[in-house]
């Protein structure tokens, strides 16, 4: 991957729904020429918790745009705000100031409700916790957004097996998380977030509880859906190595993101 002097990102015009760039081989998945329309765009996001008369401010102006087909990846130092910038780029937090544009339209002049469905239509989430149900097999976790969404038991269950089909683990669909290793939860996880058909991908650091060789399975895993369906994902992780694999990296400091390559 060539590198690239770090400098503040910018972001161009706000396009609508467009193609992406290809994707080559996983030494880098080819995204770093031509790019998708930008998907989403942080523009300005600040982000402040008050407790008291306490003001904790974690994103500082943050503006960074998201191209469809393009995976992002989040570093930096612990606490300094890669969840919380996760969390307002896929609306499941409002920032404090600055705004969040979908497809050139400022996502949080919706509604809560309206944010709710956004929410299931066009984002899946990964934890690095995984977030399963217990007594839930890996199908019946994975069919959840689907029956969210008010589909049918017998689509959702088509469209869970199809997922986990993807994920590799069509043969453990029965089996529930406790009888998994970490690597296959966090592919049930990732088979729950692709079941509805979002276009991007928000991963909070999800090969945090891996080892290294399952994590760079989990990130192929990543690179390889990227390329088959153009989904965006933005991915916040300790992991450098892996990192520097995404078409951009990302680093925050003191509250705001600074390109490396």
């Amino acid at each position: 991957m060539s590198k690239a002097p770090p400098s503040t990102i910018g972001h161009g015009g706000h396009g609508g729904h467009g193609g992406h760039g290809g994707h080559g081989g996983h030494g880098g998945h080819g995204g770093h020429g031509e790019r998708g329309s930008p998907l989403v765009v942080a523009e300005g996001v600040e982000k402040e918790y008050r407790t008291g008369s306490e003001v904790l401010r974690v994103l500082r102006g943050v503006t960074l745009p998201v191209h469809e087909g393009e995976l992002v990846a989040v570093v930096g130092a612990s606490g300094v705000g890669k969840a919380t910038l996760l969390h307002v780029l896929g609306a499941l937090d409002r920032p404090t100031g600055g705004c969040v544009l979908f497809r050139g339209v400022d996502l949080f002049a919706r509604s809560d409700a309206e944010l709710t469905q956004f929410r299931r239509r066009e984002v899946g989430f990964v934890f690095q916790l995984y977030n399963l149900l217990a007594d839930f097999s890996a199908i019946e976790n994975a069919m959840l957004p689907a029956l969210v969404q008010r589909r049918s038991a017998t689509e959702a269950r088509h469209l869970a097996l199809d997922a986990l089909r993807e994920v590799g683990l069509t043969e453990r669909a029965g089996h529930r998380p406790g009888e998994l290793s970490g690597g296959e939860q966090q592919r049930v996880a990732l088979a729950r977030a692709l079941v509805g058909r979002p276009v991007m991908i928000v991963a909070d650091e999800p090969t945090g509880n891996l080892d290294p060789k399952t994590s760079e399975g989990v990130f192929e895993l990543f690179g390889r859906l990227q390329a088959e369906r153009g989904m965006a994902f933005i991915v916040a992780t300790h992991n450098l190595e892996l990192a520097r694999r995404a078409d951009r990296l990302v680093r925050l400091v003191d509250g705001r993101a600074i390109v490396e390559s």
